[in-house]
């Protein structure tokens, strides 16, 4: 019988704490600004107990499962990469254990690399990817570093990391293309949005398209509400560009996001003529989670 599982996605700046039941249901769930970068030296056992004490009183059972930063050798303890091509098997036998108390143990899940000349890492997505459950695909998983994801045959075999989320904040906020920037009034957003993919369309790529978030605005063409659309969108367009050039172009493109990213992200790819299958990231994490458990387990 599969036991109950308490399970964190331990970030740099937040934390996501589950307990998780038999059946998968999740019973209890915590969010918190407690990330890897608020823990000090030797604070690990400490700050569980703040996330998830209370879980594991409630499940005294519980197997115990870290995934994300926390593996980092910023972290509580480094787990080394697990090279690409990686199956699911292959990542649950990279875990390594550490100690809560002297009568507990927490597993903490590697991340995985990929080395096709230039050298590209994640922590974390690796649990998402193999929460789908995909036995061959591409998927997509956006952030502040994007990461697009190859699946053939169970195993990750390859996989590309894109800036887009803190390119979009330095330009927005940190350089000259903001400063005519204002606050999205009604339709900003959506118009802003459609002039973004038109513009990813356009020879020249982002190091030409970007600069009309400036020059637009400056001949009256564009609203100052409809810049931040347009660079989002522009910057998202030219991240699905650049994933079909080292992927191929795919039909189908296997989504993990909720909010504001799937509906940015969803849109894009439908433009771009693309079949989307949309997971939330807390459904691909327990998924994820619970296989890679399972596997340590044996």
């Amino acid at each position: 019988m599969p036991k109950p599982l308490i399970a964190l996605d331990w970030g740099t700046t937040r934390a996501r704490a589950f307990l998780i039941a038999e059946t998968g249901e999740v019973l209890r769930r915590r969010i918190a600004d407690q990330g890897i970068q608020s823990v000090p030296a030797g604070g690990y056992p400490a700050a569980f107990e703040a996330l998830a004490g209370d879980f594991r009183r409630a499940a005294p059972d519980a197997a115990i499962v870290l995934a994300g930063m926390v593996g980092s050798r910023n972290g509580w303890i480094e787990a080394p990469y697990v090279a690409c091509p990686a199956s699911p098997a292959a990542i649950a036998a990279a875990a390594i254990r550490v100690e809560l108390d002297k009568d507990t143990t927490a597993t903490i899940i590697p991340g995985l690399s990929y080395d096709d000349g230039a050298f590209d890492v994640m922590r974390g997505e690796e649990t998402l990817i193999v929460g789908l459950g995909l036995d061959d695909g591409i998927a997509c998983l956006p952030g502040t570093h994007s990461k697009w994801a190859e699946i053939r045959d169970g195993r990750i075999t390859r996989f590309a990391s894109f800036m887009t989320g803190e390119i979009y904040g330095l330009l927005r906020n940190g350089s000259i293309l903001g400063r005519l920037a204002e606050e999205a009034a009604e339709g900003d957003a959506a118009s802003g949005a459609a002039r973004g993919r038109a513009g990813a369309l356009r020879p020249g790529g982002l190091l030409n398209t970007a600069f009309a978030a400036r020059t637009e605005v400056l001949a009256g063409r564009m609203r100052g509400g409809e810049v931040g659309p347009y660079l989002s969108a522009l910057l998202v367009g030219q991240e699905i560009a650049g994933a079909q050039a080292i992927f191929g172009r795919r039909n189908q493109v296997h989504l993990v996001a909720d909010g504001a990213l799937a509906e940015s992200y969803g849109g894009a790819l439908a433009a771009a003529g693309l079949t989307v299958t949309m997971v939330t990231p807390e459904q691909a994490f327990v998924a994820g989670i619970r296989r890679l458990a399972s596997d340590i387990a044996g």
